[in-house]
């Protein structure tokens, strides 16, 4: 009987989750705060690599013997964890078990590389034919690129968020996250409940091919589309924004600001609180077109004037005036912020095998009137579930 107590929109949705690091998971995690039933299938052993990828970790009951890495937390909640050796007869048979229960497959080995164990896709589509199987790799099943190893860092700079990202006269930059990974799992995580859709209407499953390349390009957006418009590739901003000027980091008295001038209206407005309303007039900088046109020298009047007085001074009447502005912030500063702690972006759950008592972690950002994410498991230990698994999912054995 599938378990629908829980009272999620995906409530009573089966997870065979055969994924590791951070796009498989990310996106399972997904799923499984928004209720599915997701079950993590490890190695023996060795489990998901993400678990060693540290420090820093965080302690078990029995201290250091027993700890998992911060990252490994990161991407695991509201799973269930089952060690099965996929390379051995009994492995496959269990896991042929379970996916005669399971609505979705998620796993992001290599291109073909499920086939040598009889779990590719093709392998499996006529014996399970309502099965959703999900393939997240680097490249893609399909193209030249498709054997090679897919890792986000390289992700980042093949697919061209590099080349944008960073000073004009320093090396290309990568982003400080591993965001390749994080959005190919929020791709991966849409594709799954499309699948869900397709099959509630028609009864058939489908395989779901998603790469880090592919949704790399995607995700270039406004960049990606400007170099389809015109074919001049862009150049490296720092913070400034290709289409868009003043909106980029400042300078102040005592901390840098963010300046994120959105229209002519805005520019008004802006130059009022600055003091300088001329700049609004003057056919240089009156429009958005002939800001870009304008834009190292506009930028140096701003800085100047920007420079006159501290943050707090500009951020207040700023605010005050509709001018988009705000600080750039640490993580300490993130945490502590009285609105992001009103919104819960921080979660502390309870956890059994932590010294602690509980592990905290970051919140799922939807806020759902009817079906919200609920957190009903912390990230688990290794094989932590076995038992619960195969009696759930199975029966008694």
């Amino acid at each position: 009987m599938q378990d629908k107590s829980n009272g999620g929109a995906l409530a009573g949705i089966r997870v065979l989750d055969l994924s590791r690091i951070l796009a498989g998971p990310s996106a399972t995690q997904l799923l499984g705060d928004l209720g599915a039933d997701v079950i993590k299938v490890e190695r023996p052993e060795e489990g998901d690599d993400t678990r060693k990828w540290g420090p820093p970790y965080i302690a078990g009951t029995d201290g250091q013997e027993t700890r998992e890495s911060a990252y490994y937390l990161a991407a695991n909640r509201n799973k269930r964890s089952i060690a099965i050796d996929i390379a051995s007869e009994d492995g496959q048979r269990l896991i042929h078990e379970l996916l005669a229960r399971a609505d979705v497959l998620v796993e992001n080995y290599k291109a073909g590389g499920l086939a040598r164990y009889g779990l590719a896709y093709e392998q499996l589509r006529e014996r399970y034919p309502r099965l959703i199987y999900c393939s997240i790799t680097g490249f893609g099943l399909t193209g030249p690129y498709a054997g090679r190893p897919g890792y986000d860092f390289l992700i980042q700079g093949m697919g061209g968020i590099m080349s944008l990202t960073g000073v004009p006269d320093g090396e290309p930059m990568k982003v400080g996250v591993g965001i390749a990974d994080v959005m190919t799992g929020m791709y991966a995580a849409v594709g799954m409940l499309a699948a869900l859709q397709h099959r509630h209407a028609t009864g058939e499953g489908q395989h779901i091919d998603i790469s880090l390349l592919d949704t790399q390009i995607a995700w270039l957006v406004n960049a990606g589309t400007n170099y389809l418009a015109d074919r001049k590739p862009p150049t490296r901003l720092g913070n400034g924004h290709p289409n868009i000027v003043p909106y980029q980091v400042f300078p102040t008295a005592d901390a840098p600001m963010i300046l994120a001038v959105g229209n002519d209206a805005q520019f008004r407005r802006f130059c009022e609180v600055a003091g300088a309303p001329v700049w609004a007039d003057d056919p240089r900088y009156a429009t958005n077109v002939q800001r870009i046109a304008h834009r190292e020298e506009l930028c140096a009047l701003v800085a100047g004037r920007l420079r006159t007085q501290p943050r707090p001074h500009w951020l207040s009447a700023l605010e005050d005036a509709g001018v988009p502005c705000g600080p750039v912030n640490d993580l300490e500063d993130v945490f502590s912020d009285p609105h992001v702690m009103a919104r819960g972006a921080e979660l502390r759950m309870p956890c059994e095998w932590a010294k602690d008592g509980e592990v905290r972690l970051l919140a799922n950002p939807l806020k759902m009137s009817a079906t919200p994410p609920s957190y009903r498991r912390p990230p688990p230990r290794l094989n932590e579930h076995a038992q619960s698994v195969l009696d759930d999912w199975l029966g008694p054995r």
